[in-house]
């Protein structure tokens, strides 16, 4: 990976491309619970940050921001946002 020295070549567009030093230490330290945090589908946001409340019968309750349910994805951990080689990650969608 590279620094933030060398991502300063960027200008502007740095914040945009990779977290910060100090960004991606909080992310790899910040809990995340992989059997419960999902994207669900959302009309104008396209997906939303979610987190399953309950599962029973089948059927799965998740806690979001808004917007009624209707399919559910897995979500990467923290520490994959702005990662460069999308082959690291544990899901694609």
């Amino acid at each position: 990976m590279s620094s933030d020295a060398e991502m300063a070549i960027f200008g502007e567009a740095a914040p945009y491309l990779r977290k910060s030093e100090k960004e991606r230490i909080e992310a790899q330290n910040k809990p995340f619970d992989a059997k419960t945090s999902v994207f669900v589908v959302h009309a104008k946001e396209s997906y939303v940050k979610s987190t399953i409340t309950s599962r029973e019968s089948g059927k799965i309750t998740v806690k979001t921001e808004g917007g009624e349910v209707d399919q559910i994805f897995s979500m990467n951990p923290p520490k994959y946002d702005k990662i460069e080689d999308m082959a690291m990650m544990t899901h694609l969608h």
